[in-house]
């Protein structure tokens, strides 16, 4: 009961942030919505890779002791995915709005508190590389999948390397890699930038969910299910073979239980590509996390 007491107290202010984004949005109506998309587009250029870049080019960082991580986490990203098309296929989704929440799961503004939460102040590291992993896999096959659909603006390879969220990975592994150090005060903003934008994430979804209509349910439950099961069964095959400590072995089997991400939404809302369906996944998929996320500790601490 303590440790499903404390992954509540990390998935319920959540809900709550959402909620409040919801409640505004229904309070003083369509206004919101248009003001939103700007914050987004702030959060998307630069809120969001501060946060990459300030974790990775921290000096807590050890990139080759999280080596097995990264490799764990690109192959848990890009296996959901393919384990995910088919069944939207299947059932008649569009895999470019089923499969890219399926690729990028809630590690940043879930998985990293959760990790710290189950394993300690030690395992940030651990959280952040998966972390890493999920948004390189995403913000190119991800991406590239949604693109696919001709719906908003096409990305070259050029032009995809120099999207924020890759260069700020990019950037950031060239820091950790050559131990390049950063003037504390200069860190200490970056992640202050980084913090806000959790928030707002959660409060544009709150604020996108006005729209989103019931008749979206079924995606959204079939999304909460998929991808945490498939991130499971790929952690599980991996397993077998990839040599990990006990630590990282529980958080490899935390990050693949974890739900789909609130920045895979805000994507699906830049691009047009039905954001509603993909609001509904990640909604109905956090709230499934009570659910998956105790059962992969439960297996990762076997």
């Amino acid at each position: 009961m303590d440790v499903l007491s404390r992954i509540a107290g990390i998935i319920l202010p959540v809900f709550l942030i959402t909620a409040a984004g919801y409640c505004y949005a229904r309070m003083r109506g369509e206004q919101v919505t248009e003001d939103m998309a700007g914050l987004s587009r702030v959060n998307v250029e630069l809120l969001s890779p501060v946060l990459l870049f300030s974790a990775l080019a921290s000096k807590d960082f050890d990139l080759v002791a999280n080596l097995p991580l990264i490799l764990a986490g690109l192959l848990i990203s890009l296996g959901s995915g393919l384990l995910a098309w088919p069944i939207a296929r299947v059932l008649g989704y569009d895999p470019r709005t089923f499969v890219p929440p399926m690729i990028y799961n809630n590690c940043g503004n879930m998985g990293v508190p959760l990790a710290v939460l189950a394993f300690g102040a030690s395992a940030l590291s651990e959280a952040v590389a998966m972390f890493v992993a999920s948004t390189l896999v995403y913000f190119s096959v991800g991406v590239w999948i949604i693109e696919s659909a001709g719906k908003g603006p096409r990305l070259s390879m050029r032009r995809t390397l120099a999207n924020p969220m890759i260069l700020s990975v990019l950037l950031g592994t060239l820091f950790a890699a050559l131990r390049i150090p950063l003037p504390e005060v200069l860190l200490q903003a970056m992640r202050m930038l980084g913090e806000a934008s959790i928030p707002i994430m959660l409060i544009a979804l709150g604020v996108r969910m006005v729209d989103v209509r019931f008749t979206h349910w079924r995606i959204g439950v079939l999304g909460a299910i998929v991808c945490p099961l498939s991130g499971l069964v790929v952690a599980w095959a991996i397993d077998h073979w990839l040599s990990l400590s006990a630590m990282q072995r529980g958080q490899m089997y935390l990050f693949a239980s974890l739900p789909p991400a609130v920045f895979s939404f805000m994507i699906a809302n830049a691009y047009k590509q039905e954001p509603d369906k993909v609001a509904a996944i990640v909604m109905l998929g956090n709230l499934a996390a009570v659910v998956f996320v105790p059962l992969g500790l439960w297996i990762g601490i076997q």
